[in-house]
């Protein structure tokens, strides 16, 4: 799949898990930055892809996409927009090769040669073979990511499928593995590469018909999944020090997307900007289910992106290593007191927590304590603790005690004492009956 077509399809899966389906078809567009005719055939696209990726019943096949969408939320444990991983991996003709390679080698050990022959032997009549190189060069990523070993022996080399991670395993430790990896995958970051991994070995149990254990969760960021697109390609820049170049939507932006034009006579102006960036770090939001990456701009130092805006990511030139952990320790200097991500002004925000009538365990300050991360707790009284912590800014803290309601009343600074005021008097005005005698 073209990296366009990938970034064009994250955004319109976001787009469709986020409003399920309530945008017309040129509200849909406009928004994306594409015609009508793009989002018709992207619909069309998506819908073929997400019909091979999942079992669909009869009834369903003929639902729209945000019909399918919608009404998967809570009735499986999958994710259901990471099919569109599963259709990114590879083109079809990398993907009709790679699988004749693994087919050959699980059968015997082969030389290169001899996987050559196989995959001309099996290869469509209307595709290009492939030669020795190609074939070198598949055996080489397929070896590096686990799939086959090179057996030992003088030249030529021999490789063969390496299945030991599954059949030295007994029935009992690949069941434990199973129901492991499906915790793990469903309720830590990042998820993707774990819930592919749990698939693979559900085929597994399925061949040796033992039956897997099933844990039923609430997916509360469906369209977050999305973002670990972009997250292992931030990942491998940071560990070999090199800049991004890439096109940024912000979230404010009229447009979530803008497509690559070739065609002068139906080129339109993009939402987006082109920034190149050194990454340094990335972060995740678990109270939102947002990851934002953290960069050294030399337009305007530290900046800090939400993943969700990346589109057209390449690499760019590498920086000096030096220079890298100069950048690194002034980004991690600013962040010092940052409650995620904010740069702005170091205040100190002290608050008053109340214990929770009638319960056994004041389950308020047991939750402070874990969440609170460097902040202080000192006790008041009986019925009272005092919260006190130096942040930068206020505005990603606020969430966190607004979500304590009446347990918690903010002291300082008066500015936000006077913001929770505001905020509390409109909640009371929303609640208040109509009529004086309902």
């Amino acid at each position: 799949m073209a990296r366009e077509s990938f970034d064009k399809e994250i955004q319109f899966l976001r787009m469709l898990a986020l409003t399920s389906g309530a945008y017309s078809r040129q509200q849909f567009a406009d928004r994306l930055g594409i015609s009508v005719h793009t989002f018709d055939k992207t619909m069309r696209r998506l819908k073929e892809i997400a019909g091979t990726a999942w079992q669909q019943p009869k009834e369903e096949q003929s639902l729209p996409l945000a019909e399918l969408l919608r009404s998967s939320y809570y009735e499986s444990a999958d994710p259901v927009l990471l099919f569109l991983f599963r259709s990114k991996s590879v083109k079809e003709s990398e993907s009709i090769r790679l699988s004749q390679i693994i087919i050959a080698l699980q059968r015997e050990s082969l030389t290169a040669a001899e996987v050559l022959q196989q995959c001309c032997d099996g290869m469509p009549e209307d595709m290009a073979m492939p030669d020795e190189k190609t074939i070198r060069s598949d055996l080489k990523y397929l070896e590096g990511t686990g799939v086959i070993r090179k057996e030992s022996g003088s030249r030529p080399h021999r490789y063969t499928a390496d299945n030991r991670f599954i059949t030295e395993l007994s029935d009992a430790e690949l069941s434990d593995l199973y129901a492991f990896i499906d915790v793990m995958a469903n309720t830590q970051i990042p998820s993707v590469q774990g819930y592919l991994l749990r698939d693979s070995l559900k085929k597994t149990l399925k061949q040796r018909s033992i039956p897997e254990s099933s844990f039923l969760y609430k997916y509360h960021y469906h369209s977050r999944i999305l973002d670990e697109s972009h997250l292992y390609t931030i990942l491998k820049a940071i560990r070999e020090r090199k800049k991004l170049s890439f096109l940024y939507f912000t979230p404010k932006a009229p447009q979530s997307y803008g497509s690559k034009n070739t065609n002068p006579l139906f080129e339109r102006e993009s939402e987006g900007r082109q920034h190149t960036t050194l990454p340094l770090r990335v972060a995740y939001d678990h109270q939102y289910g947002r990851w934002y990456m953290l960069c050294h701009s030399s337009r305007q130092g530290i900046a800090i992106y939400r993943m969700e805006g990346l589109t057209q990511l390449q690499e760019s030139t590498a920086v000096e290593e030096t220079e890298f952990e100069q950048k690194l320790q002034a980004l991690q200097q600013k962040i010092r007191f940052s409650w995620l991500v904010d740069t702005g002004r170091t205040v100190t925000v002290k608050a008053r927590f109340y214990h929770p009538e009638g319960s056994a365990s004041n389950f308020i300050r047991e939750r402070v304590r874990l969440q609170g991360q460097w902040g202080t707790v000192t006790e008041e009284s009986d019925q009272t603790f005092i919260y006190e912590i130096s942040v930068n800014g206020t505005m990603e803290i606020k969430p966190w005690l607004r979500s304590f309601g009446s347990s918690c009343e903010v002291l300082e600074p008066r500015s936000l004492r006077q913001e929770f005021i505001e905020e509390w008097k409109e909640l009371a005005a929303g609640y208040e009956p109509v009529r004086e005698n309902l």
